[in-house]
């Protein structure tokens, strides 16, 4: 009876270290998934103001004579598109990045032509309103930088500790995998050729 019991012991507690392992492992999955989903939130924010800028930009932007209309158009066009791609964050895959990232790049190309036109308007770089709206801009295009190399890092964390083992058996049991990262555009690893002919 003794042998029985100790044995029954045993198992009991075995069956109890597991369960608390199990449990312990389980829950430090969810802070680390919670805080991907999180920065992915301050990523979209960061590029939500910079979405918010561009109608005042544009406008600005019009009251220069003989502004190019195509231009401005793009422009409007492309944070549109920009404004409509959102991700579900608990749905971070790395074909919805890519997605996100596209529409987020033709934002930021439009913005760029726009700045160039804008070269050939001195009263529009005479302009306060329109100073203060590329001052803001440049700061805006920063924090997007910031939010985006925060987001990989958490990634990376989380990443690192679903692929653990044995966490990993217990987050292929509930569904956690490995997310995905920020990527350079193509074609930023090219130094851009300059001109001045």
């Amino acid at each position: 009876m003794k042998k029985g019991c100790l044995i029954g012991g045993v198992i009991l507690a075995i069956i109890a270290v597991f369960a608390i392992w199990l449990v312990t492992s389980y829950n430090g999955i969810i802070p680390k998934d919670n805080a991907v989903k999180s920065q992915w939130s301050n990523v979209e924010s960061a590029y939500q103001k910079r979405a918010d800028l561009v109608p005042n930009l544009v406008n600005t932007v019009k009251g220069a004579a003989n502004f190019e209309q195509e231009t401005l158009t793009q422009v409007i066009e492309a944070r549109s598109k920009a404004t409509q791609t959102t991700i579900d964050p608990s749905n971070l895959t790395p074909e919805t990045i890519a997605q996100f990232q596209q529409a987020q790049d033709g934002l930021s190309n439009a913005l760029s032509r726009l700045m160039v036109v804008v070269e050939k308007y001195p009263e529009l770089k005479a302009n306060q309103n329109f100073l203060n709206l590329q001052a803001e801009l440049s700061s805006i295009e920063s924090e997007v930088q910031f939010e985006r190399k925060k987001f990989n890092t958490v990634t990376e964390t989380y990443n690192n500790h679903v692929k653990r083992f044995p966490t990993n058996l217990i987050a292929g049991m509930f569904g956690y995998t490995e997310k995905p990262y920020f990527e350079a555009a193509p074609g930023s690893d090219k130094a851009p050729t300059v001109n001045f002919e």
